[in-house]
């Protein structure tokens, strides 16, 4: 897709740049890559989520590049149904993206959808992270971009691939290589390095002492809330024992359950994986390698009391009719 065609369309407009609730690295990476290239074309715009931003990477990121994101309810006053909404990293009736005021004329993401929208400027693409997108479009437009943008967009790039060892595609090596030689290798260290904090471990702790394996499938469960990008990081520790090929991992949310999916099989798809299981009861989806969702509490509670056995028959329902070979021993 052309970014001329989003530039003509956001030409006099109030813009709102929307990522996926409690936004990662590469969301709000994508945001602010996307805002500060409208910026250079003299279009204005405002960075905006829903959910707590709570985990340590993101906001390092946000802190070290000087990113400025607005929580809904700061701008939900000024937003109006004419206002146009960018959707970033994300889709509109994905479970993990708050229905905001404004008109989600336009979204740029990289995960598959089940639910088609039409948009009056869209680009899906299948690729390891959003901020490859953004990147191709400084290239595209060639704009050079700014020290901070261009390493904001390689640590979403690097974050969102595990280090381009999950999801990559020959687009986002391109991607790096181009950002690389615009960013501040000082800055991309600090932001890599000493992203656990001491609560994490409390997590990791939870997540050891609940895992159970069914063939090469891990389940493990947190009693109590964590971040998303936390509760992502216990499913790639789970994913990383020898016995495990398929993770799952869930977490207490005040209401509900969210979802994170991990597979290193060719013949588990993630995010179909996790659809499949979850879909009648709330929302899921994802990439092959990785897909994460969200059942709302009350509608779990309808299952029966035992959470973890309810979660593990749903997702055992699906792998035992679409690849039984996952459960063997």
């Amino acid at each position: 897709m052309n970014p001329t065609a989003l530039l003509e369309l956001c030409k006099g407009r109030k813009i709102y740049i929307q990522t996926h609730n409690f936004p990662d690295p590469d969301a709000i990476g994508s945001a602010f890559g996307l805002q500060k290239l409208l910026e250079h074309f003299g279009i204005a715009s405002t960075l905006c989520h829903e959910g707590q931003i709570d985990k340590l990477s993101a906001i390092k990121l946000l802190q070290m590049c000087h990113i400025e994101m607005h929580p809904y309810d700061e701008i939900v006053d000024d937003m109006k149904e004419e206002d146009m909404i960018i959707l970033v990293d994300c889709q509109k009736n994905n479970g993990n993206t708050t229905d905001f005021i404004g008109d989600e004329m336009a979204a740029i993401d990289h995960h598959p959808t089940f639910v088609k929208v039409e948009y009056q400027y869209s680009d899906l693409r299948i690729t390891g992270a959003c901020c490859s997108i953004i990147a191709d479009y400084y290239r595209t437009l060639e704009v050079e971009p700014t020290v901070e943008v261009a390493t904001a967009l390689l640590y979403g790039l690097r974050m969102d691939t595990f280090q381009f060892s999950r999801g990559v595609t020959s687009f986002d090596i391109e991607m790096f290589g181009y950002l690389f030689r615009y960013s501040d290798k000082n800055l991309l260290t600090a932001l890599e390095t000493n992203n656990l904090e001491f609560s994490d471990l409390k997590a990791y702790g939870a997540s050891i002492d609940t895992i159970q394996i069914y063939g090469k499938v891990g389940f493990s469960t947190i009693d109590f809330y964590c971040p998303d990008g936390l509760v992502a990081s216990l499913s790639d520790f789970i994913l990383s024992l020898a016995e495990v090929e398929v993770a799952i991992v869930y977490s207490l949310r005040k209401n509900g359950y969210k979802f994170s999916v991990r597979s290193e099989r060719d013949d588990v798809h993630a995010g179909n994986l996790t659809h499949d299981a979850i879909s009648e009861y709330g929302n899921g989806g994802g990439h092959a390698t990785m897909a994460g969702g969200f059942v709302p509490k009350e509608v779990m509670d309808e299952l029966g009391p035992n959470t973890m056995a309810n979660v593990r028959k749903l997702f055992i329902e699906v792998l035992e009719k679409e690849c039984p070979q996952a459960l063997e021993q």
